[in-house]
């Protein structure tokens, strides 16, 4: 049989034994099933902010935050574990693409649910959200099988999995007064899984690959925060808004993605990674990125908020639709911070700027041009940023 060669050098065949990959290994890069994973997980990301959009702007602000906490985590936590395991068993063969896809078809079934559950119907969602774990079990039961050396990781995950979904299946059957507190419990359920599996081998996921899915899925989210500004800023054209405004807005709007496109990547994610390679670090840096995601999606709605403000179709008034921006950009800087930098970074003025600047984001909420200002103090973090690590040369 012909094989084709694969850009990392690898043969292409229809079945190859699922083996850890090498952690060590060369020019690792996110593949083109990897990217459809996310252009089809982002767009969720986009139905949940929609839905965020229309609860803030009927005025509903602890439905719709605590809705689209929700709901980000189903779609976040399907993500993160699809990525960590191709990076550590990835075989981009038949069986494994086609595991791959059904868990895309899970992403899509959460995505066509997220309406419902804004309105309290969590069916769709947990069916979709079931569906693309359980996918990964076979994945984990076929790594299990044929990796003898990582088998009682593999099982750990793949029972510890499968048991959880069996508890997201019976919470649909609780009462609704039951709804927050099973769900906090079921988080911490699915959050203990890759913990008490890795305690028994680490998988040998690859951290500059880690560090490049991670950075992709930012640049989309930031991509759809952009889409949802755009849309916004067309409508209330479109509704005669005053034409001013709006470009003001659109100019502030699009300063502060830049900045936060730049402050994330202005360090490289695989730094922190490397540094003491244990199972606390990644954990923690991988787990911390739900409110990296989480906020970048929400400033998007932030800014639609905004745009109905200035042309009057929203019910918040001035200062809470203020920080429907600054509260995200501020979660957005303090994460960077903890997950990119950390306070006892030795470039003083970029370990204190990040937490400063969202000081004073917040405080620009209760004063006039919030957003004008928020912008103009992401670019000043920016420029410190410049400034500071002039001439640096990033590990890695």
């Amino acid at each position: 049989m012909a094989h084709e060669a694969s850009p990392a050098g690898r043969t292409r065949q229809w079945y190859r034994p699922m083996r850890p990959r090498d952690r060590q290994e060369e020019h690792r890069a996110s593949t083109p099933l990897e990217l459809l994973f996310d252009l089809c997980f982002v767009v969720a990301v986009g139905q949940a902010a929609a839905q965020l959009h229309h609860a803030l702007g009927e005025g509903h602000v602890g439905h719709g935050v605590l809705s689209f906490a929700m709901v980000f985590f189903a779609v976040w936590w399907g993500w993160l574990n699809f990525s960590w395991f191709a990076s550590a068993f990835d075989t981009d063969d038949v069986p494994y693409r086609l595991a791959t896809l059904v868990q895309i078809a899970g992403g899509l079934t959460v995505a066509a649910g997220v309406d419902r559950a804004f309105d309290g119907n969590y069916d769709v969602v947990v069916a979709g959200y079931v569906l693309l774990r359980l996918a990964a079990v076979v994945q984990w039961l076929r790594a299990a099988r044929q990796s003898p050396e990582t088998a009682k990781t593999a099982y750990a995950y793949a029972v510890g999995i499968t048991v959880v979904q069996v508890l997201w299946i019976a919470r649909l059957a609780l009462p609704e007064s039951l709804a927050l507190a099973s769900f906090l419990v079921l988080v911490l359920l699915e959050f203990a899984v890759p913990l008490l599996a890795e305690s028994r081998a680490g998988t040998t996921w690859h951290p500059h690959h880690i560090a490049e899915r991670y950075g992709l899925f930012t640049l989309i989210v930031l991509g759809e925060t952009v889409l949802s500004a755009t849309n916004a800023v067309k409508e209330g054209l479109a509704a005669g808004a005053h034409t001013g405004d709006l470009v003001s807005l659109a100019v502030a709007g699009l300063v502060l993605v830049f900045s936060m496109w730049w402050l994330y990547f202005d360090r490289p994610g695989h730094a922190r990674l490397t540094r003491g390679d244990s199972l606390r670090t990644a954990l923690s840096w991988g787990y911390g990125h739900y409110l990296i995601f989480g906020s970048a999606a929400a400033v998007g709605t932030g800014l639609e908020l905004a745009v109905d403000f200035d042309s009057h179709h929203t019910a918040l008034g001035g200062t809470a639709t203020a920080l429907a921006v600054t509260v995200p950009v501020a979660v957005f800087l303090l994460s960077v911070w903890l997950l990119h930098i950390g306070p006892t970074n030795e470039c003083r003025p970029i370990a204190v700027g990040f937490p400063v600047a969202a000081l004073l984001i917040l405080g620009a909420s209760f004063g006039p041009a919030p957003i004008h200002l928020t912008a103009v103090l992401a670019a000043g973090l920016v420029a410190v940023t410049v400034v500071a690590t002039h001439g640096q040369r990033w590990a890695g």
